[in-house]
């Protein structure tokens, strides 16, 4: 038996309310509550909230250390218009990529996220 239930992933930010209308507009999640400090989605399973930190720096990528903090890895039908979908957004596509069946993007607020085809998800 889980001693517990993920409900929720919580990131720092630059700005709450901005990443949380990325977010929402990317998984098609509803914003819950925002403000400037602090704004949380929901989804059909979990929640994901983001909260304003000052002076907030975003992991580098690609980082020489190999560490990247965590990412997420959304599964997408077509990593081409995926991405070109999340840029227009405010998605960004860093230079380095890993591969060729991956694709990395930083969100506004600089947190490295990958796209990858469903179809690898079995």
């Amino acid at each position: 038996m889980a001693v517990a239930t993920l409900k929720m992933l919580t990131l720092d930010s630059a700005d709450a309310r901005r990443d949380a209308e990325f977010w929402a507009a990317a998984l098609g999640w509803k914003i819950a509550h925002a403000q400037d400090e602090y704004a949380m989605l929901t989804g059909p399973d979990h929640a994901l909230g983001f909260g304003t930190v000052p002076d907030y720096q975003a992991p580098t990528w690609p980082n020489e250390n190999g560490t990247k903090q965590f990412h997420l890895d959304l599964a997408v039908e077509d990593l081409e218009i995926a991405s070109k979908q999340l840029v227009e957004l405010g998605a960004t596509v860093p230079e380095f990529q890993p591969g060729e069946s991956w694709r990395v993007l930083l969100d506004p607020s600089g947190h490295p996220f990958c796209l990858t085809l469903a179809a690898n998800w079995g």
